[in-house]
């Protein structure tokens, strides 16, 4: 019997990584995008390439088996779709997941209750995302309260860490995505064992998922905005450029010394497995097959700078134990300079709230940070330094 996958996002993550390694496993996958013209070129094209690129050369996937729906025209086609479907996907940003979980209630409610339940996994760079979209889907407003109880018979849903980079593509591409060889998708697999979890080939099913979505966010997320923020402000073009310049670099290093330090004393993970991973990680980054701009990596500063992100969690978790963080709020500092980027509509509203905002007001809004906490003085005296700079 054929499989199907529901995937909302039909970019470059949602074709180069989660839809490959769905068709893989025998699914025919359904895109679900509001593009007209992204959902009309996969329509019209039977298959695409997904070209992985490491060190030691290159090779190449086609993927086909796949439609898309429209799920700004045609919603009634995808309540259809979900309502039979095996498993539900999506990596459309954090801040997007409001948007599709109507949807995906609506298909999720008119499946039956002894059918095999649907899996949904959001795939996206945030912690918890899957319990954010499952909060959405079960919210009164998308689905009633007297269908709550039996909901788990129709739905499962698993929080996720996926570890890829994918960077900007080729504008002639076409449907073809271009990434690094290297990947982890790690979902858990408590949510699925009284059904049995999908059989999705390579994901790595595991009981704790907290230390691989704090270990990937910490190390490749951290790593990479560092070197993206750095090289901005030295007007390096992009990542592999600015981890040419030695003193990024050992910014870098310095950073990601410090979160070892939080991931290794947190998770149980030996300090020389997360350094060799570390390292692992400035290699993956600064790859020279992948060329990724530093005003791209850096784009959305204000979800960046937010209290579980990147920066400010491991900073916060730190400072909390009185241990050196000093290194990340350096990179922190960084990431506030990004401001009024061409494209990014986060660093023009981020520009405004430092614009209009007192340093303890900004720490506030923008990183979710109290004044009970260690660390929000020393975020203060970032702030202060930076609107002081502006001013000049």
């Amino acid at each position: 019997m054929s499989k199907t996958a529901v995937h909302f996002g039909a970019g470059n993550i949602g074709r180069g990584f989660v839809a490959c390694f769905l068709h893989n496993s025998g699914y025919e996958v359904i895109f679900a995008d509001v593009s007209d013209a992204l959902v009309d070129a996969l329509n019209s094209t039977p298959s695409y390439r997904v070209i992985e690129v490491g060190s030691e050369g290159t090779n190449e996937k086609v993927i086909s088996n796949y439609r898309a729906i429209n799920s700004r025209t045609h919603e009634s086609d995808l309540i259809k779709a979900i309502s039979t479907a095996d498993t539900v996907t999506c990596s459309v940003g954090p801040n997007i997941l409001k948007f599709i979980a109507p949807v995906i209630a609506k298909g999720i409610d008119q499946r039956p209750n002894d059918a095999n339940p649907i899996a949904v996994i959001a795939c996206e760079n945030a912690i918890g995302a899957t319990d954010t979209l499952a909060s959405f889907i079960k919210s009164p407003n998308n689905t009633p309260e007297d269908r709550l109880a039996d909901h788990d018979k129709r739905a499962r849903y698993a929080n996720s860490a996926i570890d890829r980079i994918v960077p900007a593509q080729d504008p002639n591409a076409g449907l073809d995505v271009t990434l690094e060889k290297f990947f982890e998708w790690v979902v858990e697999s408590g949510p699925f064992a009284e059904t049995g979890h999908p059989e999705i080939e390579g994901i790595n099913w595991v009981q704790d998922l907290a230390p691989y979505i704090e270990r990937k966010l910490y190390t490749v997320n951290t790593g990479h905005a560092t070197a993206a923020y750095y090289g901005y402000n030295r007007s390096k073009r992009t990542v592999y450029d600015a981890l040419q310049d030695k003193a990024i670099l050992s910014e870098v290093r310095q950073g990601l010394k410090e979160t070892t330090e939080l991931i290794v004393s947190k998770h149980g993970i030996t300090l020389k497995a997360q350094q060799e991973y570390a390292e692992k990680i400035i290699r993956r980054i600064g790859n020279p097959h992948l060329e990724d701009a530093t005003e791209r990596v850096g784009r959305a500063p204000l979800r960046k700078l937010s209290r579980k992100e990147r920066f400010i969690g491991p900073a916060a978790a730190l400072a909390e134990d009185d241990k050196d963080c000093s290194a990340l709020l350096r990179a922190t500092e960084m990431a506030f300079r990004f401001q009024d980027v061409d494209g990014d509509e986060e660093s023009k509203e981020l520009a405004k709230i430092m614009a209009e905002n007192s340093p303890e007001e900004v720490v506030q809004k923008v990183c979710g940070i109290q004044s009970s906490e260690k660390i929000h003085p020393m975020l203060v005296e970032v702030v202060r330094k930076v609107q002081a700079d502006a001013e000049d």
